[in-house]
């Protein structure tokens, strides 16, 4: 398997190859070391399966950053400076050099900030200019897929996690023939900063999506909506359904209570639970405005997770209107996610229609919740309808018109209001739906009869070299 993180967190990719070394097989799993500027890697054991962090090219960054953003060179520049100084008298004359090349850098530094000042102000897309954009998926996407295929053993299957992973499971399948697998979690070009691109440079990443598409044995996706859009897109030879949710957990009764352990909410006040991402339109800003409006004045938000808006939700935290309300934890491990959120009273998903990707999402965390016997508020999209409203256990929360925040309101409202023996019984539906329906236990057999009919086929070999 390859996959563009450190596979620490990602509980989909660990859950997979558990369950394949469980069936019998032996995975590996290519990843990324944590600190994206590493130069060197390294080989975990983890369970029955083993992961090997392999790092990206490194050469590209020092003259990026030079062209791009010569301010950021300063730390650099000091620390090499101080450590020829310091090497009297032979590091002196390289130490002279640096000094040179450091004033020499002045003047360029003065002609690119205010270009970078003026980027950072009128740019509308997230994750940086398109330039940046390109320079990130040639070194740190493709040089990282390189380097990761070059590494990885020989095997009878390549399996791609995201088209960052296909680049790397691709080259791998090049070198050596086997079989290639398209695990996709998402719709990638239309997900995060790549929504935003330009269509010359998405076009272009789904030209080598499609490529490698052609010769993988099966696409992997997770949710029926996802896999009849990226049919479209893809036309894969076969499409196996396998959706993010957690093995079965049974709530210790009493429940937990470790998020009031850890804020100091007060034992009468209702909690409503964001965990996951802090990232742009999640939602994130919604939650935190929908306890301001009526009949929630007593109900407490709380974000568990990571990401780029944990600067703005700390901000939030201070704000007077909220009154100590909103309260920010760090993530945790997945092993150790089901007790903190059975914490909560209702976890909301507010996720907003910002792209087709989120329109047709089933984030983990509305399978984390149902694990764990917490009704969900979620968008009023087709999938998450579907699950939340049309159970056969019965309603397991509500839904929302996302961009709305009094409904944002009405729907949190709708479940914490109910009476304590409705709101039990709702709990049961929840944890029932997940034991029947939605848990690892449910899906991972797909996965399972993939790999075990790709054994009773002969392999596909490369016929002549595959551009990527």
């Amino acid at each position: 398997m390859f996959v563009a993180n450190d596979c620490r967190t990602d509980a989909r990719v660990l859950r997979e190859a558990a369950s394949l070394a469980a069936a019998g097989h032996e995975v590996t799993i290519m990843a990324k070391p944590a600190d994206a500027a590493a130069r060197s890697g390294d080989r975990e054991r983890v369970g029955a399966f083993t992961v090997e962090r392999v790092p990206g090219p490194q050469g590209w960054r020092f003259w990026w950053t030079w062209l791009r953003y010569p301010w950021r060179m300063r730390d650099w520049w000091r620390r090499r400076l101080g450590r020829h100084l310091r090497m009297v008298p032979t590091g002196w004359p390289e130490a002279a050099v640096l000094l040179v090349a450091a004033f020499a850098t002045i003047p360029w530094a003065i002609v690119r900030l205010p270009f970078f000042w003026w980027s950072q102000r009128h740019s509308a897309a997230p994750g940086g200019s398109n330039l940046d954009w390109m320079v990130r998926w040639r070194y740190v996407i493709l040089g990282w897929a390189e380097n990761a295929a070059a590494a990885a053993p020989v095997a009878d299957a390549y399996h791609g996690h995201d088209l960052t992973g296909l680049e790397a499971a691709g080259r791998a399948w090049r070198r050596n023939g086997g079989r290639l697998v398209y695990d996709s979690h998402e719709i990638f070009l239309e997900s995060g900063s790549n929504a935003g691109r330009p269509r010359l440079l998405k076009h272009l990443l789904g030209r080598s999506e499609r490529r490698w598409m052609r010769h993988a044995e099966a696409l992997v996706t997770v949710n029926e909506s996802l896999a009849a859009e990226l049919g479209r897109r893809l036309r894969p030879h076969r499409t196996i359904v396998v959706h993010n949710c957690p093995a079965r957990w049974n709530p210790p009764v009493p429940r937990p209570d470790m998020i009031r352990s850890a804020t100091g909410i007060p034992a009468g006040a209702r909690i409503a639970l964001y965990h996951g991402g802090f990232s742009v339109h999640r939602g994130l800003e919604q939650l935190a405005d929908a306890i301001l409006e009526p009949g929630l004045e007593t109900t407490h938000a709380v974000f568990l997770g990571y990401g780029s808006k944990r600067a703005m939700l700390d901000r939030m935290v201070a704000d007077p209107r909220l009154g100590g309300r909103l309260h920010v934890l760090a993530a945790v491990p997945p092993s150790e996610l089901l007790p903190w959120v059975a914490s909560a009273d209702v976890a909301v998903m507010p996720i907003q229609p910002s792209t087709l990707n989120h329109r047709l999402s089933t984030p983990n965390k509305l399978f984390e919740a149902l694990a764990a016997g917490v009704p969900v508020v979620v968008s009023d999209f087709e999938e998450m309808h579907q699950i939340v409203l049309n159970d056969p256990a019965g309603p397991l929360g509500a839904v929302c018109r996302p961009t709305d925040v009094a409904d944002v309101a009405r729907a949190i409202r709708q479940v914490l209001e109910l009476p304590g023996d409705e709101a039990a019984a709702l709990r049961d539906r929840c944890l029932r739906a997940a034991h029947e329906r939605w848990s690892w236990e449910s899906e991972v057999d797909g996965l399972i009869d993939l790999y075990r009919d790709l054994g009773d086929t002969e392999p596909r070999r490369p016929a002549g070299p595959v551009r990527a």
